[in-house]
């Protein structure tokens, strides 16, 4: 796929209505152009806070209806007392109103995280479209780990790949919500994977514990001793799912 086309296309790539076939071939070209992985970037990142202004929860006209006829006019005093007509409709609506708000809670909740997941894969992207993808290049994971001290308010460990299909190509430092973030970078196949490791309960709420794809992107995140774990790929689940269980042990040491 040349430049143009890409450019011509780059709405149903954001929109993730493209074909299999043009996806594998975004992708491809994608990694190999910083040009057009930028222009990608951008026209995704306009349509996430589009869609992300779109949604907010106002109830409908049919609801408030319904509430305005449960809490009827206002009765007059009796001798005795007996509950209202209305009563058991009130305390129907209003038993309505709070699973309204505590859905509205866990949907921004919900939202909030799956933000936190693209923020995360666009600086993934933006790491595959550069020239120096990571400030310490090495694969001994002697090296990369210390690098860190001193930029991080925290430590963490990494796995033993002798062995395994993984190769760890480097890292750097990103910030994520203004926090300093770890970003890693690993190999598989051809395959380039960026493990985010941050403080947990920073900024707005992270990544929700499980996994998900979107865009042709695979994700998987947890949360260990304080910190949390965000892999993000373009390989298969199974293979983010692999690296996930290596960074586990290594944590758990």
């Amino acid at each position: 796929m040349s430049c143009d086309r890409i450019r011509t296309r780059l709405d149903t790539y954001a929109d993730d209505v493209c074909s299999p076939e043009e996806l594998v071939e975004f992708e491809a070209h994608l990694r190999d152009c910083p040009a057009c992985a930028a222009e990608a970037l951008g026209r995704i990142q306009q349509k996430r806070a589009i869609r992300a202004a779109a949604m907010r929860f106002q109830p409908s006209p049919e609801f408030r209806l319904r509430v305005e006829q449960a809490i009827g006019p206002e009765q007059k005093p009796i001798r005795r007392w007996v509950w209202p007509a209305w009563a058991p409709g009130l305390g129907l609506a209003a038993a309505a109103l709070v699973l309204i708000a505590v859905s509205t809670v866990l949907w921004t909740r919900h939202v909030a995280r799956q933000e936190a997941v693209a923020e995360m894969l666009d600086l993934h992207v933006a790491t595959l479209a550069s020239a120096n993808p990571v400030d310490v290049v090495s694969t001994d994971r002697h090296t990369v780990k210390p690098w860190f001290q001193g930029k991080l308010p925290f430590t963490f460990n990494l796995p033993e790949l002798q062995n395994t299909a993984y190769q760890l190509l480097g890292g750097k430092l990103v910030y994520f919500h203004d926090h300093p973030t770890a970003q890693l970078l690993f190999e598989l196949r051809k395959h380039e994977i960026s493990v985010f490791i941050l403080q947990d309960g920073i900024g707005t709420p992270g990544p929700a514990t499980g996994s998900t794809r979107e865009k042709g992107f695979s994700a998987e995140s947890w949360t260990v001793a304080g910190l949390q774990y965000v892999v993000i790929g373009d390989s298969n689940a199974n293979d983010i799912h692999a690296l996930s269980n290596l960074l586990r042990a290594a944590a758990g040491q």
